[in-house]
């Protein structure tokens, strides 16, 4: 029988893969609660309408990357999710969870594309997402950017050098309108280096011409007229603002005018943090201001700001700059030569993961050089010794395997609940 495969651009995650998943996870964890953050799970599935109404219909997502489908129970017309704000948004709407003021939100999880597979960008990708819904300022907006600076910083990667911050405004909707009307003008009179794509999109979606990663048209997108030059008073002091906490904050960022988002819900603040080292992919972390998606979803008119952050192109870029992601390893690994002990080892062992200690039981017995060379492997402090002397004693012989020259001992099996510090804090 042909075995049977993972769906193209979904893939696995093996150890001791999964361990770095699991390191730079906690990493995240550790951050967000610093900034307050809680966390919130929605399904990996919703209704349709959700991702067309928050995301636009003349977005790339919706428009070619979407896995829609028709429910065969009830015909209900369902997608998987391909980011995390809409979704997180819905269910603050549904549950009337901004009632009682703001919140600061976080979720990870698998988000998914029908996009072609390529090194850092996969059918099903996972992203770490903020939102803070609730709050207006640009205090926020700024506080949101630095929230990312520092997971950089604690991962070990230098902004600068491994990673940019790029700024820009997209301002409100009427000085939208008429930045709109202005493009539409310029592209119509340079239909002659448009691509069929920019064509297409000229009347739909003209900022996203601007985005283009066409080398013919680069020139006449950055001749194009620019949103900042329609702002108005307020949305000019909002981004001020922004800039001069990130300013104070010590933070280089680079005003990118062109940088539009590929999401009809933003306005305002727009961001990413780009690189240079992963070729193509360069985008690591983007996120915005989103004031209309609550109302635009149902609820009552609240503002909103937040980051989606790629994980699996962060773990590319960390690998790339050599940073040290530390390995999964045991405090303890257990060597037993022989079957007759093993229910007073086990018994054992059963006190020191009960007091905390990280300690693996070889499978089977085999030979003391095989074990030890097992433990070894593993990456222990210790190897456990219950040779059949330590045991007809009531002991067990500890001997540390990253310490040169440290002489094995012998420790009390009834004991084991009180010198099991010393295997945790090697």
């Amino acid at each position: 029988m042909q075995p049977l495969q993972a769906v193209k651009g979904m893939n696995d995650i093996l150890p001791p893969d999964s361990a770095r998943w699991e390191w730079l996870e906690a990493q995240m964890r550790s951050v967000l609660q610093r900034y307050g953050y809680a966390n919130v799970r929605t399904p990996i599935v919703e209704p349709l309408a959700l991702f067309v109404r928050g995301l636009g219909e003349v977005t790339d997502v919706v428009e070619k990357e979407m896995y829609a489908f028709e429910d065969k129970m009830n015909g209900d017309h369902l997608g998987l999710r391909p980011e995390g704000t809409a979704g997180v948004v819905r269910a603050m709407v549904e549950h009337s969870f901004l009632r009682e003021g703001g919140k600061r939100l976080y979720y990870m999880g698998p988000m998914f594309r029908h996009e072609r597979p390529q090194k850092g960008r996969y059918r099903q990708f996972h992203q770490m997402g903020i939102e803070a819904l609730g709050f207006s300022g640009p205090d926020v907006d700024a506080e949101v950017i630095l929230l990312a600076r520092l997971l950089w910083r604690e991962l070990g990667l230098v902004e600068g050098r491994d990673v940019v911050l790029e700024l820009n405004c997209l301002g409100q909707p009427d000085e939208r309108r008429a930045h709109r009307e202005a493009l539409i003008a310029y592209l119509e009179q340079h239909q002659d280096v448009l691509d069929e794509e920019a064509k297409r999109r000229m009347h739909s979606n003209p900022l996203r011409v601007l985005d283009t990663k066409n080398p013919a048209m680069q020139a006449m997108a950055e001749a194009a007229p620019k949103l900042l030059d329609f702002l108005g008073e307020a949305s000019l002091a909002h981004f001020n603002g922004v800039r001069a906490i990130l300013d104070a904050a010590g933070l280089a960022y680079r005003i990118n005018p062109r940088l539009v988002r590929g999401l009809d819900y933003y306005n305002l603040t727009v961001f990413e943090w780009v690189t240079e080292r992963l070729g193509s992919q360069g985008t690591i972390c983007a996120g915005g201001r989103y004031d209309g998606l609550v109302e635009q979803l149902g609820g009552k008119p609240a503002p909103g700001v937040g980051f989606g952050l790629g994980m699996e192109r962060l773990l590319l870029l960390l690998e790339e700059v050599g940073a040290t992601i530390p390995a999964q390893t045991p405090d303890a690994y257990a060597i037993v030569p022989s079957a007759e002990g093993l229910p007073q080892v086990m018994v054992t062992l059963e006190s020191l993961r009960a007091a905390g200690v990280a300690v693996v039981l070889h499978p089977g017995q085999g030979s003391m050089k095989s074990q030890f060379k097992k433990a070894d492997a593993s990456g222990a402090a210790f190897a456990l010794v219950f040779g059949p002397d330590e045991l007809a004693q009531g002991q067990v012989a500890i001997k540390p395997l990253r310490q040169e020259g440290a002489a094995q001992y012998t420790r009390e099996l009834a004991q084991a609940a009180r010198w099991a510090a010393e295997l945790r804090n090697a």
